[in-house]
């Protein structure tokens, strides 16, 4: 187990003083007495400032509607969710026999929940500076792809909106093929505007991550049918698109 935290450890950045600290962040309810929920607590107020900071400084010019919208898609369960995934969390996760054959490993509250308990972890161990420059890691890319026109609204959101606004009718998600071990699987998701005769496909490592990816690619392929002139709803070839695998971006 030792031997399996350091790798946590140097995935994370971060070398815990007590080791202690991160084996209980990663111990759910229903493995015993000794649980994660209490440094979730502490865990959740700390990346909600440490975000809420990295916003401020990034968007000098932004209000406080928009960043609290921002906040807000980077701090929800799906978004905390993928970057456990990223760092295979599930991995070191212990949980009570029954989590463990109901798939708990994978459900993303308690991905979501062990990420925050790391944190909060991580924030006893080190002091507030080690846990910023932890998220902070954790977020640089998601901060780097943030748009802050849309708000921090996700793929899916924009999708839909978009589609409303034409009056079309709302994408379709399918999943059209797993891969991979239960406890790692990547799902393939297709994402079709039949009125535009769009339909991509993507992947992620959940089916809620593939939508996300699709309805990105789907929006991608709208602004070139836009691009192309003319309405999108009036064109009647060649709006079909199917690309290669696209590994989970969140917009979260």
């Amino acid at each position: 187990m030792v031997a399996r935290l350091t790798r946590l450890e140097s995935v994370l950045g971060y070398q815990f003083t007590n080791r202690h600290l991160l084996a209980q962040a990663l111990t759910h309810r229903s493995h015993g007495a000794t649980h994660n929920e209490r440094l979730e607590f502490l865990g959740d107020s700390v990346l909600n400032f440490v975000v809420a900071s990295l916003l401020f400084d990034q968007f000098p010019r932004l209000d406080e509607g928009n960043l609290s919208r921002m906040r807000a898609s980077l701090v929800r369960q799906a978004t905390l969710a993928d970057i456990a995934t990223r760092l295979s969390l599930s991995d070191y996760l212990k949980l009570g026999e029954g989590e463990m054959k109901s798939g708990g490993f994978r459900r993303p509250s308690i991905l979501s929940d062990a990420l925050e308990a790391v944190f909060g972890a991580i924030y006893i161990d080190g002091g507030f500076d080690a846990a910023y420059r932890v998220i902070a890691s954790q977020y640089e890319t998601l901060l780097s792809e943030v748009d802050p026109v849309s708000q921090g609204k996700d793929a899916k959101t924009l999708l839909q909106e978009r589609l409303q606004a034409m009056r079309l009718d709302l994408p379709v998600y399918t999943v059209v093929a797993t891969h991979g071990a239960a406890h790692n699987q990547l799902f393939e998701v297709a994402c079709d505007v039949p009125r535009l005769e769009i339909r991509v496909q993507a992947a992620g490592s959940s089916r809620r991550a593939a939508e996300q990816s699709a309805a990105q690619l789907a929006l991608e392929r709208l602004d070139a049918l836009e691009g192309q002139g003319g309405s999108p709803r009036r064109r009647k070839r060649g709006g079909q698109l199917r690309l290669p695998v696209a590994l989970n971006q969140e917009s979260k």
